[in-house]
């Protein structure tokens, strides 16, 4: 049996997946959503959570209702979801500084290492970077969805 390794999405990606105004990014995100979903291999973390609540019912074009939003929180609830604890700050601040990346962009990369995801799921940071034993792909390269 071929099980597939654990893969964590970033906020961008989930928001991409529910806003419908977001095209081909739209398609490609909510078909990699539903890939990770059928696989039971897709992870999040309460940041991203978190981040696509404020964006979804705020920050976007066509904004989903609060009571939608918290409907899709509830399912994605039942991926594996990384609940940061104080010391994960001062580790990601290592990664932060180790990587020069951003607080927040630290804090997925790590929470995704703790998770032993070996695919961080972002167009944020660089594709085919590996940080903290976690390879970037971005959803919306050529070659990324197989």
């Amino acid at each position: 049996m071929n099980v597939k390794p654990r893969q964590f999405v970033d906020t961008n990606i989930v928001i991409y997946a529910y806003d419908i105004q977001a095209g081909v990014k739209h398609t490609l995100a909510r078909a990699l959503m539903d890939e990770l979903w059928q696989s039971k291999v897709g992870c999040l973390s309460i940041q991203v959570l978190q981040e696509f609540y404020v964006n979804i019912t705020q920050k976007i074009v066509a904004p989903v209702e609060v009571s939608a939003a918290a409907q899709i929180i509830q399912d994605l609830s039942t991926w594996t979801v990384y609940a940061p604890v104080p010391s994960d700050v001062v580790k990601a601040i290592c990664v932060q500084q180790r990587y020069q990346l951003s607080f927040w962009d630290a804090m997925i990369v790590w929470s995704a290492a703790r998770l032993g995801c070996q695919v961080l799921w972002s167009e944020d940071l660089n594709p085919g970077q590996v940080y903290e034993g976690v390879c970037v792909r971005n959803p919306f390269a050529a070659d990324a969805i197989p």
